[in-house]
């Protein structure tokens, strides 16, 4: 099968670059020249690397990146079996897009869309069949990160939903399975990682680096809260709470945070900027955490009940599966154990207890306990 993929960027050269190792022609296509020209030589420093290494003979690493062609026409797509957009999230200009890609493909032809944040049921709309069309998430850079969300909205048809999941698979990915709803699994259940360690940082009670101490040191997280939104990129972050927030009808458990919002409008954007919650500059002196083991265990527990009460909602709500659950927030995020296994180390009863602390001291709906949490503690149950 030939595989189609709309934007140049580091997402849609990453994709190109997964379907090609997988043994497929590749067809890139971007408007813009100069896109193209960078993916091409990025993508040739990569396989030189990857060469170096061992990992590819010079002859194996000439064969991949000849079966990728760089267009800046969609007319390329006529023979594709699947198109992948990773464009620009905007709704408006991606139903354009797909509207001319429906014309342009044949009938069979699969038509996904890598959004992060938008509804693909919306997407699909533009398109006459639009029961072709799906959500093929990857997670950046895509050659590295094992995670890919397959999202089906109401439209797509179930042969859409097995055949792009089972091509997905054969990639070398670890898929799973998510309802079209507001940031799908990771982006959804993931709020609460960055959202909590603001607030707590808003109340005083430690500073970054001492939030971010905790979440590793004692969390086992791979990077603290400040850290990871400073390496996303603070506008990107920001954004992406503000979508959520506002696509869920402005649930307080997604409020954006004022300081990050600062952050973001003063250019403090994370590494890219050279500052965000740390400084970058070369001699920087980096702040000292607060190694206080007492606080550090009420910062980590108090994020990670919030990230359980969130993934324990999104199986309420028939998200995904809890087992998807689980493998979405280890392969997606690098979480040291699925959350819902964490709930049942801890005792579902001990978890509700908790939210229910925290909302009687707040009063907030941000604390409100998932009733799934609150039947299986009446019921003694476990969720494996």
């Amino acid at each position: 099968m030939k595989i189609g993929v709309l934007g140049a960027g580091s997402m849609g050269s990453g994709i190109a670059q997964v379907a090609a190792t997988a043994g497929h022609d590749v067809i890139l296509v971007d408007s813009k020249e100069a896109a193209l020209e960078n993916a091409k030589k990025s993508l040739s420093k990569v396989m030189d690397r990857l060469v170096e290494k061992g990992k590819y003979t010079p002859e194996e690493s000439s064969t991949l990146q000849n079966r990728i062609s760089y267009c800046a026409d969609l007319q390329h797509f006529s023979g594709c079996g699947m198109v992948i957009e990773a464009i620009i999230e905007n709704l408006d200009i991606k139903k354009s897009v797909f509207k001319n890609l429906e014309e342009i493909t044949g009938k069979e032809c699969i038509l996904a869309t890598n959004t992060s944040s938008l509804s693909v049921a919306a997407i699909a709309s533009a398109c006459e069949y639009s029961e072709r069309v799906i959500g093929i998430h990857f997670f950046n850079p895509a050659p590295l990160m094992p995670l890919v969300e397959i999202v089906p909205c109401i439209q797509t048809s179930e042969t859409v939903t097995s055949t792009s999941r089972a091509l997905i698979d054969s990639w070398g990915k670890v898929t799973v399975l998510a309802k079209d709803t507001p940031g799908f699994i990771v982006n959804r259940v993931a709020r609460p990682f960055y959202g909590e360690a603001l607030r707590i940082y808003e109340e005083g009670i430690a500073d970054f680096a001492t939030i971010d101490w905790a979440m590793t040191q004692i969390g086992g997280f791979r990077m603290g809260p400040f850290t990871l939104m400073d390496f996303i990129g603070n506008d990107i972050n920001y954004t992406v709470t503000e979508t959520v927030f506002e696509a869920f009808y402005y649930d307080p458990r997604y409020k954006p945070s004022f300081t990050q919002r600062r952050h973001a409008e003063a250019g403090w954007l994370g590494r890219k900027s050279g500052r965000g919650y740390y400084n970058y500059a070369e001699g920087a002196t980096q702040p000292t955490p607060k190694e206080d083991e007492k606080l550090g265990k009420e910062i980590m527990l108090r994020i990670l009940m919030m990230l359980i009460n969130e993934a324990a909602d999104a199986l309420f709500l028939n998200i995904a599966s809890k087992e998807d659950i689980d493998l979405a927030m280890t392969k997606g995020v690098n979480y040291p154990k699925g959350l819902l296994k964490w709930a049942d180390e801890l005792g579902i009863q001990h978890v509700v207890n908790y939210l229910d602390a925290m909302y009687n001291e707040y009063r907030e709906d941000r604390y409100r306990c998932s009733p799934l949490l609150r039947r299986m503690a009446a019921g003694n149950q476990r969720f494996y």
